[in-house]
């Protein structure tokens, strides 16, 4: 592997761009080696790997500005200005939060190694997201030494992805991305471009009944039973909802999946129970209008909880809208231009998914976001979770050409694979 991996640059008279692979390597390796699962019992939060991103802006001479969202929870923000005179300002975004390694007997090695074997580099948030905010860092880097370059360019490195978002809705809360012409999400989506991202709404039924001895059900009301049916009502409704909107099945359709049911308690079998709880996680698409879908769960919810002399209750926990942007935004047109220069073949457009920060920046800014980053669509959350590591390098490469052509102001046509 050679130390420095070159993008751009020579035959257009511009210096070329230079991204130090066995830095960034070895950066990624600290901050895979970092745990940073938010652990409220073991008192972990995302400080640590916060840290080691502060260092590696610091040790580059920028200036970060670090904002606590909440208790030993900062968000990282690095702003770096061209030279090269006005021009657009363009952000790379990551988090450094991930979700628990789980059971370590179902991996194969530590999740927190972070070796390379074998041409991948292994851990818990080495594909989702630690290696796309490391090439993120390392990409700026590459820019800046090979500028000047019009407009700036800011990596947010930002808390609380894997939860609710805390990090995203500060930063776009404090007016910091004011101004913003775009800002590239660096999750691992297997090499595609996504320019849609599902929208997600989490929720709950609260369903109230009347409590009763189990010998005598015709004195009560039992919200288990209401429950039952509402489970097998909402996924009637969402096989309505994709032929209403001619969706099939597959990762670009409607979701409507009951994920936390509670009733009860097992000592008390003997017990009909006043109420119980359905959590629901419903992913959406750009078709789909929120609120008059939040109007037939609420409906559906009373309706079916009626025919048991049960109320339902509808909560809204957290909406996030879908959303998109053109193809043929400047952004995506240099982005896909990037990777088409540094792969060697036109990139897949996809759609995310699930939801990322950028949903809320995009809600709550309207900054236009796209995603892309090192590592494979599908093995986010797993055990033995890996990225190979000739994909952190290609996104840094991609990262940095990108940037440089977009501030420039370079015109692109979409090259879609």
């Amino acid at each position: 592997m050679s130390k420095e991996q070159t993008a751009g640059g020579a035959e257009d008279g511009r210096v070329e761009l230079v991204v130090d692979s066995d830095g960034l390597l070895a950066f990624t390796q600290a901050l895979v080696r970092t745990r940073s699962v938010v652990d409220p019992a073991l008192g972990t939060t995302e400080a640590a790997a916060a840290a080691v991103v502060l260092a590696k802006m610091r040790e580059f001479g920028w200036e970060p500005l670090v904002e606590e969202v909440a208790p030993g929870r900062p968000n990282v923000v690095a702003f770096v200005t061209g030279g090269g005179g006005d021009g657009p300002t363009l952000v790379f975004e990551g988090h450094t939060d991930v979700v628990t390694e789980g059971d370590r007997a179902d991996w194969a090695f530590d999740p927190y190694s972070g070796e390379i074997v074998d041409g991948k580099l292994h851990g818990r948030g080495s594909a989702d997201m630690k290696s796309g905010l490391a090439a993120a860092i390392y990409a700026v880097r590459a820019l800046q030494l090979a500028g000047p370059f019009p407009g700036r360019v800011a990596v947010c490195a930002l808390v609380d992805e894997e939860g609710m978002m805390l990090g995203a809705k500060h930063v776009a809360a404090s007016g910091l991305l004011a101004g913003v012409d775009g800002a590239v999400i660096c999750e691992p989506e297997g090499g595609e471009i996504c320019t849609t991202a599902k929208g997600a709404i989490r929720l709950r039924f609260d369903l109230r009944g009347v409590m009763a001895h189990g010998a005598m059900p015709h004195i009560g009301r039992n919200p288990v039973a209401a429950a039952g049916s509402l489970l097998m009502a909402l996924e009637r409704l969402q096989s309505q909802l994709r032929a209403e909107n001619g969706m099939g099945d597959g990762i670009e359709a409607l979701s409507i999946t009951p994920t936390v049911l509670g009733a009860g308690t097992a000592p008390q079998i003997n017990v009909i129970p006043s109420a119980a709880e359905i959590f629901v996680d419903v992913r959406t698409t750009p078709a789909i209008d929120h609120v008059e879908l939040l109007g037939r769960l609420a409906e559906l919810g009373s309706s079916v909880s009626a025919s048991y002399g049960v109320t339902a209750t509808l909560t809204v926990i957290d909406d996030r809208p879908p959303v998109e942007i053109s193809r043929s935004h400047p952004m995506v047109t240099a982005l896909a231009a990037a990777h088409l220069a540094v792969v060697g073949e036109p990139a897949v457009f996809g759609t995310v998914p699930g939801t990322t920060d950028g949903t809320i920046l995009t809600r709550d800014t309207s900054v236009p976001t796209v995603v892309y980053g090192p590592g494979g669509k599908w093995i986010a959350h797993q055990a033995d979770e890996f990225v190979l590591v000739e994909e952190i390098i290609q996104a840094a490469m991609v990262y940095a050409l990108t940037a440089r052509e977009f501030l420039s102001g370079v015109s692109h046509d979409v090259a879609d694979g």
